[in-house]
């Protein structure tokens, strides 16, 4: 939010400085991120006219000027400016005057004499402009002070608003906070209801339900159009970061920075009535503003005039009902519309709009009236006309209402540390704006419609805690007893698995918990999501259900700036929505890997890194809590069908483990395969304690059995069964060959395994050993078919 001090200072008059007010602002949570200066140095510019201007006999690009300086005379000037006429009035420094670096003297340019300068607004500091002179209003006092015209000095300032604070997207909404922190007040609003003087209207007609539940309109006929922006208006805009267009234009930009409303102005002319807001259709389009074509669908709120659609609810109007410099009557419009009908729309088209930004964080919906009277006052002021009455449809049942709040003065000691006077207490939540009613335990308190972010008690404790000052709270100890935890021995730490996986590689990524809905459509990762009510921006708009989305993400960002070989890894919570309950917190851990297996080196061929590579680092990580995985064929919707696995442990699946599905690969503009992995993290960290136990005084027998079985029979399989089978007797089971080639039928494999055999009690013989060997191929032939290989 950019706005002009001295506009602010007109809202809330305060003796605090600009530095004061600038450390003010960042000190209640409005971040001041640039202040610049405006017009500090211009004694000696004053306005002026050109009276003539002809070609420098010399030089192409110069005009020999003759200016009108009011009481300074008719000054000869040569000008080199594109815009340079007759009849402009511009700003005139006048010799002696510092502009900028340059003190300006009589000088001979080309052989002709100049006695001054005609100025841009960028050579006086009050624009980046520099394509030609400023260009005043015809009526400006010539001979003036160009300071005092334009009531200078001032500054720009700009503001870092968090998504809460879309109150202060209006400089009204900025000096209730500067009225309480720095002890002054609001003035009033000269908004009262302008008197109809004429009967015509043109209907109004809700069909989008609570997306759009209330929407004004107002004719004013006999509008001059033409009419220049007043001095005052345009550079109030200019220095909140807009350019003045036109006069209608100009007056709902003005609107909109001021009160926070936006707003709209169709020629009257150009519509047939009746105005309707509605969803928009597929196979619709618009042409915008700007000249671009915008295709709709039913995601798109759209303004109608008799169904035909001619603006972008919320965003932008259409080009073909625009105003200009002809129009005679004018429509102007002022609504509400719910912050989830826009959000994310403008960025679908490409678009970003100063009404866009404001609708999606959300407007007072008690605003709209106001912001009608006030631009048709302004429009009548300035350009004339005569005004209808207001025409408003609404549907109240839909409109936000309201929040009675109570405020316990207990409460509000025992979380800010320090007892504050009830009577500062009122004056900060009345200079607010707030409602304030005092009870016998502290106060009911009632937000007002503009303050979306104040819904439970401690919004309120906050308000107070920033507006009182942080720094006049005093720092104090913890008072008590401090009990001290030990950590559990039944769960790795979690620092020993970000050693362990740094040790093999891997960089730890921290991302936002906050992800784009998009990403997560590709991911096929969209269902049970938990939306934010208030997000930094579209793109980070749902809690992640995921780990991998944000850390592929954060790879491929890698991999496009020239990083060959790419590993991270991720500890972090992912959220999941349960039907009437909290949302679903869940401590997960992801990798992810890509490019060449090893660094580069000369020992070893290079290779890129594959499924094996992630499975050993996964299983060394799992080795920390001495947790046995087993891996089952199974692919999730991200994941490439013929390289990914479930994780297993204890029969309970946990995780997975595959590389990226090649569409998704391709869907995320990765050159190469990456592979990844995601489990909950309790699964990985649970171990059991050690515990002593007897050592076998006697020799362990060890057996060798290699069977054929079906290529489509894994090890996990096998020695699950013949785990079962074998017994108390079976201390380790062994994989020590897979072979399948000639001699082996095709489709069929041999897999050797040794089984290590001992009891604590005796030595084993071998009818003990044999009865183990028979109860594990009996087994193993019946699960998996199996036979023993001759």
């Amino acid at each position: 939010m950019k706005f002009s001090e001295n506009w602010l200072r007109q809202h809330v008059p305060t003796t605090a400085t600009r530095d004061g007010l600038a450390a003010t602002l960042t000190a209640i949570g409005l971040e001041v991120e640039e202040v610049t200066p405006l017009g500090e140095a211009l004694d000696g510019v004053v306005v002026a006219r050109i009276v003539s201007a002809e070609k420098h006999p010399e030089a192409d690009r110069l005009q020999v000027c003759q200016v009108d300086a009011g009481a300074a005379g008719m000054l000869q000037i040569v000008c080199g400016a594109p815009n340079a006429r007759p009849g402009l009035v511009a700003p005139l420094a006048t010799i002696g005057t510092t502009v900028g670096e340059l003190t300006i003297k009589a000088a001979k340019l080309r052989g002709v004499e100049s006695n001054g300068m005609l100025c841009s607004a960028k050579e006086l500091g009050l624009d980046a402009d520099a394509s030609g002179l400023l260009e005043l209003p015809g009526d400006a006092p010539l001979g003036a002070p160009l300071a005092g015209y334009l009531g200078l000095p001032d500054a720009s300032f700009e503001l870092k608003l968090t998504p809460n604070r879309a109150d202060c997207f209006g400089i009204r909404g900025i000096a209730f906070d500067v009225a309480a922190a720095c002890g002054g007040e609001v003035a009033a609003l000269d908004a009262a209801p302008v008197p109809a003087a004429s009967e015509a209207t043109v209907d109004v007609r809700l069909e989008a339900g609570a997306h759009a539940p209330r929407y004004l309109g107002r004719v004013i006929e006999g509008v001059d159009a033409a009419r220049a922006t007043p001095a005052w208006m345009a550079e109030r805009l200019r220095r909140s970061g807009v350019r003045p267009v036109s006069l209608l234009v100009d007056v709902t930009q003005y609107v909109m920075l001021e009160l926070g409303q936006p707003m709209h102005a169709y020629d009257r002319g150009l519509l047939k009535g009746p105005v309707g807001v509605r969803r928009g259709r597929a196979g619709e389009s618009l042409k915008l503003l700007d000249g671009r074509e915008a295709a709709l669908d039913d995601g798109f709120l759209v303004i109608t005039d008799a169904d035909r659609p001619v603006g972008l609810a919320g965003l932008m109007g259409g080009h073909d009902t625009r105003v200009t410099d002809a129009t005679r009557t004018v429509f102007l419009e002022a609504a509400h519309f719910a912050p989830a009908a826009i959000i994310g729309r403008g960025r679908r088209l490409g678009l970003h709009t100063d009404a866009g930004h404001r609708f999606e964080r959300g407007v007072d919906p008690e605003l709209p009236r106001t912001a009608i009277e006030y631009a048709t006052k302004l429009v009548l002021d300035i350009a004339g006309g005569s005004p209808g009455p207001v025409t408003e449809a609404v549907l109240p049942e839909a409109l936000p209402r309201p929040a009675k709040i109570v405020l316990r003065r207990a409460r509000l000691a025992r979380v800010l540390g320090v007892d504050i006077a009830d009577a500062e207490v009122e004056r900060i939540l009345r200079a607010l704006g707030l409602g304030v009613e005092a009870t016998a335990e502290g106060w009911t308190v009632t937000a007002p419609t503009r303050r979306f972010d104040l819904a439970i008690e401690e919004d309120l404790v906050e308000e107070i805690a920033r507006i009182h000052g942080y720094d006049a709270i005093p720092t104090t100890l913890p008072g008590g007893a401090t009990r001290l935890v030990a950590p559990t021995e039944g769960r790795v730490p979690e620092r020993d698995l970000r050693r362990a996986l740094a040790g093999r590689g891997y960089l730890e990524a921290i991302n936002y918990a906050f992800v784009d809905a998009t990403l997560l459509a590709r991911w096929q990762a969209d269902e049970a999501l938990v939306p934010l009510a208030n997000p930094l921006s579209a793109e980070l708009g749902v809690m992640r259900p995921r780990l991998l989305p944000g850390l592929v993400d954060a790879l491929a960002r890698n991999a496009a700036r020239q990083q060959g070989r790419v590993r991270l890894f991720e500890l972090g919570k992912v959220f999941s929505a349960r039907a009437g309950e909290a949302p679903l917190e869940t401590p997960r851990i992801a990798a992810v890997a890509s490019g060449d297996a090893l660094a580069e080196q000369w020992g070893v061929p290079a290779r890129r890194v594959d499924f094996h590579d992630l499975k050993g680092d996964l299983e060394a990580l799992a080795a920390l809590s001495g947790a046995r995985l087993e891996f089952r064929a199974a692919a999730p919707s991200w994941a490439h069908p013929g390289r990914a696995a479930e994780v297993l442990r204890d029969g309970r699946v946990v995780g997975a483990i595959a590389e990226l599905h090649p569409r998704l690969q391709q869907a995320l503009d990765l050159d190469h395969p990456v592979v990844a992995f995601e489990l909950d993290l309790t699964a990985i960290t649970a171990r059991a304690l050690p515990r002593a136990g007897t050592l076998s005084k006697f020799p362990s027998v060890r057996r060798d059995l290699a069977f054929i079985v079906a290529d489509s029979v894994s090890w996990g399989e096998l020695e699950a069964t013949a785990s079962a089978a074998a017994g108390p007797f079976l201390k380790a089971l062994h994989l020590f060959d897979v072979y399948a080639g000639k001699g082996v039928e095709t489709g069929f494999k041999s897999v050797a395994m040794g089984l290590i055999l001992q009891d604590a009690s005796r030595t084993l013989v071998d009818r003990d050993v044999d009865a183990v060997v028979a109860s594990v191929t009996d087994a193993v032939a019946v699960a998996h078919g199996a036979r023993i290989r001759g």
